[in-house]
Formats: C-alpha cells, sequence, structure tokens
C-alpha cells in the first residue's frame, strides 16, 4: 500500500510560480509511473503531467513549457513545478501513482493510488 500526500498548493496571482510536492509513504514508488492531475469545479479529472520510472516526462498541452514534473532520486516524491501560473490553472490538484512503471495513461481510473489533493487558486 502507498499513501500519498500532496502539499504545497496556495493563492497566487497570475504570472507567480508555485512547487507542488507529494510525498509516498508505505512502499516505495521507484517502480511506479507518478502524475499529477487536476479538476476545477464542474470539470473532468486531467491529466496534467506525467512520469514514468525511468523519468521519461509528458504534459498536456494547456501546461507544457510552464509546468515540469520531477521525482527525487530517493523516489519517494513527486514535484510539480508550476511557472507562468495562468487563472485557468485554478484547480485541485491530485497525486495518482500508477503500478505500470513504463505507460502514460491518462485516464484517472487507472491509477491505483490517489492523494487527498491540495488547491491552487490563480488570481487575475
Amino acid at each position: 500500500q502507498v499513501q500519498l500526500v500532496e502539499s504545497g498548493g496556495t493563492w497566487v496571482q497570475a504570472g507567480d510560480s508555485l512547487r507542488l510536492s507529494c510525498i509516498a509513504s508505505g512502499r516505495s514508488i521507484s517502480a511506479y509511473a507518478m502524475a499529477w492531475f487536476r479538476q476545477a469545479p464542474g470539470k473532468e479529472r486531467e491529466l496534467v503531467a506525467h512520469i514514468t520510472s525511468g523519468g521519461a516526462t509528458t504534459y498536456a498541452d494547456s501546461v507544457k513549457g510552464r509546468f515540469t514534473i520531477s521525482r527525487d532520486n530517493a523516489n519517494i516524491a513527486v514535484y510539480l513545478q508550476m511557472n507562468s501560473l495562468k487563472p485557468e490553472d485554478t484547480a485541485v490538484y491530485y497525486c495518482a501513482a500508477d503500478v505500470v512503471a513504463w505507460r502514460v495513461q491518462t485516464n484517472s481510473n487507472m491509477y491505483a493510488y490517489w492523494g487527498q489533493g491540495t488547491q491552487v487558486t490563480v488570481s487575475s
């Protein structure tokens, strides 16, 4: 069993930067693919960024060039660096783990473990 805890969400102004953290416990996440999803009010949960166990990254078109996903060498944490934030980035951000290490899975139902989410609000 893996427990994921996100932190770092807060209120910021457009153009600001923010770094979200996801700390894993219970089991190593080194063999898992990790992802950040977000869900805005009235919208479906969407994949924002993904990183395989080998470190290959994938991003949603809406965040390419602005967001960076990374995982630490000890494989106990995953981060999302968010730059040039926009009001449309406002959402609850979730960290998720996929037991299939190599695939880029956009379907949130296929992820085995989830954090509780952290709110990011970007004001114009």
